[in-house]
Parts: structure tokens; C-alpha cells; sequence
């Protein structure tokens, strides 16, 4: 590892708003831990910005001193990418502040804000823009990797309701982009992970959502996964984008309306999304409950913030992961054969099988409209490997490469990038798809040198 001389911090810490942390400081240790627990990495210093004027000095830093930089967000990011080994990383996890203007449905997010942050704020005005389904993740890179939730169906992609952005790029110049404004840099974010720069900002276009929503789960035994899946196949196939029913294949948690013999168990549970009327929402999800004999539901209108925090439990920081992902576009039989094979040995109460439905308006923008290409999936498939032991690692790990290579046959092209973990760099350029040469090209006119390189990376 570069050593930083305490001179020399001292003088970048001169410089900003922020703080530096160094290998010695008390600080340092909890800056360099992330959400999955296997990434151990350890960054020759830590900058911690305040205001996005902190990140140029950050970077003149890093190449005074021929550092690698990462960049760390809400670090939640599976690959671990908020973290360098031996570099300099920028910590913008201290600028959470998001400001809303109810008027224009307009929300100003600093890039350290979880979703958590951001549901809070544009709740208070009944807003809401689609993002994902944890409230820790953070904002930033669930952005540029592209984004989806429960809103998805209605109003697209996280980042296709990205407006403008404000960042920073390799050569420390700040910029302001949007459609009209540096238009290829703007087009890039959409899914280019941070390839292009530090965003300092990002501006949402918000939709009328809440603040009560109906919402919840319907759990049935894993040995009516078959008849479920297919008649899930059937009922979404003509539901109407205001509702969202994923599946989810695992082991029951302790869930309080479950009997508790049925904790453990393997089970297939529905989630559901309803953004209408909850009377609406009744009627359209009970057909659901015929699916098969269930172990138990909860369901019924609730606060949409209260939603978005429901699944927290299952994804707290600490325990180790290790993700593999598909894209669909049908979920023909066999792909079903082979989910509920894996799903039935599970290697891990923790690990998990889940689709993620997302057809609709994400599918009605055109694949080269932005980064973010794979405009034909109607499903994002997610093996969820996640443990506590190291000793488990090996058959947690195998078991997820197994299960994905066993169901790629029935993918489609394409690739979810905040779903990649760290070794997978073959995928990336398929994960961009015909984009990839345009990312490339405009990789090279802002950072010639691939500075942003701690990521999926695009090399210039």
C-alpha cells in the first residue's frame, strides 16, 4: 500500500469541507466497511466529502500521488465497488440531503443518500420516483447501474426518470448535464455505474404515489412452486402496470402471521405492489390466493415508506453475499424447472431465488434512448447467495454459479449491473449491449486515462 504522510493529508484536509481519514485513524475502519461483509479492502486514504467542491481536490490528490480512486455512495454495492485497495476513496456518504419542489415534481438528491432518505423527503408531499426495494441502498449507485422496484411497471427505470446530474469528471472539471447539456455525458449515466465521473447530484422526476398503498405477501409450500410459477406466468402476462407481483423462492423467515411450524421451511412467497386504490388493489390480487393452499398472508393498505423498509431485515449489512443474475423475457417451463431445483437446495436459511417483474414502461423506451439497454426484459431473475461464515462460502458461491448457468439457456441478452459481482468483467460489455461502442468512445473524450475504473468498467 502507498503510505500518505501525515504532511500530506494534512494539506488535503486543509483544502476541504470535509475530513481525511488515514490507516491509523479511529475513523477509518468503519469508512471501509460496506454493506456485504466480503469485501475486506484497504484504501491508502479516505476522503470524506462534504460538498461536492471537495471532490476536485480529492482527485488532484489521487493523481499527485498515482492513486487508484473509488468512489463510495451508500456502499451497498454487491462487487464491492465503493472500495480500492491501496488507493484513495471518495466517501460522498455524508451528503445526504435531498430537496424537494412539490410544484415541479422535482426532487435534488446528493449522491451519499439511501432510498431510505429519499422515500422519506418526497413522501411528505405523497411523491415518489421508482427505486429499489431496500431502504439502505444507496441512491447513487442504484442510479447508475440502471434501478428498479415496486414502481417500475408505471413509470420505468430509476434512471429513466433522471432529469439532470451534477458531477465531477476525471480531469476535475464540474459539470451540469441533461438532455441538452453535454447530451452524451448525460445519455452515459444511464447505467455507465460511475465510469464518467463523481455525481454530486442527481434530479428526479417524481410522480404522485401514497402515501397509502397496498402492499404485501401471499406464502406458499415450496411443493406447489410449479402450479404457482405457472399461474404467475398466466396472471401477469395481463396485469394491469399500477400492480407489481414478484416472486420470491426461499426458507421461511419468522415472519409473525406465519404458523411457527412453517418457519424454515422452504417456501415460494408473492410479494405485491398496488400504487391505486386499495379497493381496486383488493380485487385484482385476489385471484392470487387460488393459487395454491397458502400458509399465510399479509396484506392490506399501509404507508409506502413502511413498504419500501419491509424487506430490511432480510438484507441487513454484516453477512457475506454473492449475487448471479439473469434477464427474461419469457419464463418458459424449463426455466421454472430449473429455479424450483435450486430453490430446493438451498445452501443457506439466508440464500434466496427472486424475479423481479418489471414490464411495462421500462419496455416502451428505446435501447439506445440511454445507456441502460436491455429494453426487452420483462423479468430480472436475482440468485441472492447470502451467509454468515466464511466457511460457507464455497457452497454458497457454487451453488450460485451452478444455478445460473443452469438457467441461462432460457435468459435473454442483456445484463442487470448492480446485480454483477466482481468477477464477472466478462459480462460488461454484453451488460451494455450495442451501447458499449458509444460508451466506449465518450469513456475515452472524459476519461482518457480510465481514472473510473473501480467498477463495471468501460475501458476507454
Amino acid at each position: 500500500m502507498t503510505r500518505i504522510s501525515k504532511g500530506a493529508a494534512d494539506e488535503l484536509n486543509s483544502k476541504l469541507k470535509g475530513t481525511v481519514s488515514l490507516p491509523y485513524d479511529t475513523s477509518y475502519d468503519e469508512a471501509r466497511k460496506i454493506w456485504n461483509a466480503m469485501i475486506d479492502r484497504h484504501p491508502a486514504v479516505v476522503v470524506h466529502c462534504a460538498i461536492a467542491d471537495d471532490v476536485p481536490h480529492a482527485l488532484q490528490f489521487a493523481r499527485d500521488h498515482g492513486l487508484e480512486v473509488s468512489i463510495r455512495g451508500g456502499g451497498h454495492n454487491i462487487a464491492g465497488n465503493a472500495v480500492c485497495e491501496g488507493g484513495l476513496m471518495i466517501d460522498l456518504s455524508a451528503m445526504k440531503n435531498v430537496r424537494v419542489d412539490a410544484d415541479k415534481k422535482r426532487a435534488y438528491v446528493e449522491p451519499g443518500a439511501t432510498l431510505g432518505d429519499f422515500d422519506e423527503a418526497v413522501q411528505k408531499y405523497a411523491l415518489a420516483t421508482p427505486v429499489g426495494i431496500n431502504s439502505t441502498t444507496g441512491i447513487s449507485g442504484l442510479t447508475l447501474g440502471g434501478g428498479f422496484g415496486w414502481l417500475t411497471r408505471k413509470y420505468g427505470m430509476t434512471i429513466d426518470n433522471l432529469v439532470s446530474a451534477n458531477l465531477v469528471t476525471a480531469d476535475g472539471t464540474k459539470r451540469q448535464v441533461d438532455e441538452s447539456k453535454d447530451a452524451d455525458l448525460f445519455w452515459a449515466l444511464g447505467r455507465g455505474g460511475g465510469n464518467f465521473g463523481v455525481v454530486t447530484q442527481y434530479e428526479y422526476r417524481l410522480h404522485s404515489v401514497g402515501p397509502e398503498i397496498m402492499a404485501g405477501l401471499i406464502v406458499f409450500p415450496a411443493a406447489e412452486a410449479k402450479q404457482v410459477l405457472q399461474k404467475y406466468r398466466a396472471y401477469v402476462a395481463t396485469a394491469p402496470e399500477e400492480l407489481s407481483v414478484w416472486v420470491v423462492l426461499r426458507q421461511a423467515p419468522p415472519l409473525p402471521f406465519l404458523p411457527a411450524e412453517v418457519h424454515g421451511k422452504d417456501v415460494i412467497v408473492l410479494p405485491m405492489f398496488y400504487a391505486g386504490d386499495p379497493a381496486e388493489g383488493e380485487k385484482l390480487i385476489a385471484p392470487l390466493r387460488s393459487f395454491g393452499k397458502p400458509y399465510g398472508e399479509h396484506i392490506g393498505p399501509m404507508p409506502y415508506v413502511q413498504w419500501q423498509k419491509a424487506f430490511d431485515p432480510l438484507l441487513t449489512p454484516g453477512a457475506r453475499n454473492y449475487w448471479k443474475s439473469h434477464n427474461f423475457i419469457d419464463l418458459e417451463d424449463k426455466a421454472l424447472d430449473v429455479t424450483i431445483e435450486y430453490a430446493n437446495k438451498l445452501p443457506s436459511p439466508q440464500c434466496e431465488i427472486f424475479i423481479g417483474l418489471i414490464e411495462g414502461a421500462a419496455n416502451r423506451v428505446a435501447p439506445n434512448a440511454m445507456a441502460y439497454a436491455s429494453r426487452d426484459a420483462k423479468f430480472v431473475m436475482n440468485v441472492h447467495g447470502r451467509w454468515d461464515e466464511a466457511a460457507q462460502d464455497k457452497a454458497c458461491i457454487d451453488w450460485a454459479r451452478a444455478f445460473f448457468q443452469a438457467s441461462k439457456p432460457y435468459a435473454s441478452a442483456g445484463a442487470y449491473v448492480n446485480f454483477m459481482t466482481e468477477d464477472e468483467t466478462d459480462r460488461v460489455a454484453a451488460a451494455y449491449g450495442a451501447n458499449y461502442k458509444r460508451l466506449a468512445s465518450i469513456k475515452k473524450r472524459y476519461d482518457p486515462e480510465n481514472v473510473f475504473h473501480v467498477n463495471q468498467n468501460i475501458k476507454p
